[in-house]
């Protein structure tokens, strides 16, 4: 499936496009439904509601510039006289090699009086000037305050010369599916434009970010609606409109918007420190299957393992290990993976929290320390992958000891201990779960291994003890995660 931003950039005065491309949207686990809020009737017009909401909205241009490229061909080799010459020298003559000024069209919304205005990240990315058209044509310089490229949302500045009408943030919590929203934005330049839907489903992932969590929607929304405002019947912001999913690049009513209450709280941090600060406890977190539930004996897949431990992060002290598994997080629930990454997140920086969890089949309790993150680095290309050595056939791993040689072959660090995978049998249960050479098997079922010898003795006692789910924890690229493979 195809997203899409909803930017539209024109080159002028040729018009362009740009189209970015996301995994499907996925989630096997929907978090509860919600309370069914009282049911409230379709309104016979958008007239009066419009015309209150339309001054807030508004629309917004970026420009820069688009330097030439390094090999552009030359002209062809055409006879003088040709009707094509002409052609030719106009489209790839010297004027190729000039830079281009392009200009992208976005929307946005405003949220203060003062002059505070809110859009996407893409919108104004690259940009070298942003100017913004108000309701009533007035047109306006804006500063960049700040922009957070994991959430795609920035917040600009204008000075304008009378208070600005504004909107206010909805609690996205409440919006149920079903709901009437209405969505205004600048689609396709056209200038500030209404149309109506209703929600369509919420808690979307599209694999835009770590942090996705959007709201869908069957309102039109296209091209240039980027950054504009999903109101309920309030008139309050339930949603900031981002991408869409379109085969075609036009609206096909799956269009995605970001919630209200993850935006309120990353606008007010671009507000006050020009930049997003998130939570951090050290710990890298992974979605529960059904074969890690049977593999971890879990009572349900509602909650989040944790696949890593940083040493000496906030978890490691709290006392937090590998193979738990997270319910709650200061008070609240956990659903998923992605439920606590949000969740940590959003925590105030030096927070101490309780966290539930279950180790083992035992629940506990913990308290640990929220610190902020910080970014880290890419882990290392792989190379090419050593010679074979004896396989672990039920499995279809091929597994050598971890020496200086595989450590060179693979760029492992020396830290990290564990049997090599050197490769991986076509069509096997561990090439089902994408198991790759290079990686490391760290524990078999909770039990560390240092030898090829020592996987196969416990894969294969675990086998004769009617085990159907074979649970291992993989380094891979210095990260942690647990692997449940069905053993045949």
């Amino acid at each position: 499936m195809r997203y899409r931003w909803l930017a539209a950039a024109f080159s002028l005065p040729l018009l362009l496009s740009t189209t970015a491309v996301a995994a499907p949207a996925r989630g096997p686990h929907p978090p509860p439904a919600a309370a069914v809020a009282p049911v409230r009737g379709a309104p016979a017009s958008f007239a009066e509601l419009s015309a209150r909401l339309l001054p807030m909205v508004v629309n917004i241009a970026t420009t820069q510039t688009l330097k030439p490229a390094v090999n552009a061909p030359g002209l062809p080799n055409i006879p003088p006289g040709s009707p094509l010459a002409d052609l030719f020298k106009d489209f790839l003559g010297p004027g190729r090699n000039l830079p281009r000024h392009v200009t992208s069209l976005g929307s946005g919304f405003i949220i203060d009086p003062t002059g505070y205005i809110v859009t996407n990240n893409h919108v104004i990315a690259d940009a070298e000037q942003i100017s913004v058209t108000l309701n009533d044509g007035v047109n306006l310089p804006a500063k960049l305050i700040g922009r957070d490229e994991k959430t795609d949302l920035a917040l600009l500045k204008v000075s304008p010369k009378k208070p600005l009408p504004n909107a206010k943030f909805a609690d996205s919590d409440t919006a149920h599916i079903g709901d009437w929203v209405i969505a205004i934005g600048n689609p396709f330049g056209l200038g500030s434009t209404v149309t109506a839907g209703i929600v369509s489903a919420r808690n979307r992932d599209i694999e835009a970010g770590p942090y996705d969590d959007f709201i869908q929607t069957d309102a039109p929304i296209n091209r240039g609606n980027s950054g504009g405002p999903l109101f309920d019947m309030d008139g309050n912001v339930v949603g900031v409109n981002s991408a869409i999913y379109s085969p075609s690049g036009g609206s096909v009513g799956i269009a995605f918007s970001i919630p209200s209450n993850l935006a309120r709280q990353v606008i007010a941090q671009l507000r006050q420190f020009g930049q997003a600060r998130r939570g951090w406890i050290g710990v890298r977190v992974q979605q529960v299957t059904d074969e890690l539930a049977q593999g971890f004996d879990l009572p349900t897949q509602a909650g989040a393992i944790i696949a890593y431990v940083a040493p000496d992060g906030p978890a490691a002290r709290s006392g937090m290990h590998e193979g738990d598994f997270v319910t709650k997080f200061d008070g609240k629930t956990v659903s998923d993976s992605r439920a606590l990454s949000r969740i940590v997140a959003d925590t105030a920086i030096n927070k101490t929290v309780p966290v539930e969890l279950i180790r083992k089949g035992k629940k506990m309790n913990l308290r640990v320390t929220v610190l902020r993150l910080n970014e880290k680095q890419a882990p290392p290309p792989r190379q090419a992958p050593a010679a074979p050595q004896p396989k672990v056939t039920m499995l279809g791993l091929s597994l050598g000891v971890l020496d200086a040689n595989g450590r060179n072959e693979f760029r492992i660090a020396n830290n990290v201990q564990g049997v090599l995978v050197v490769d991986v049998a076509a069509e096997s249960p561990a090439a089902e779960k994408n198991i790759r050479a290079g990686d490391v098997i760290v524990q078999v079922q909770g039990v560390p291994v240092k030898t090829p010898q020592e996987v196969t003795n416990r894969i294969a006692a675990d086998r004769k003890a009617g085990k159907k789910v074979e649970l291992l924890l993989v380094n891979r690229g210095g990260e942690l995660t647990y692997v449940a493979v069905k053993l045949n």
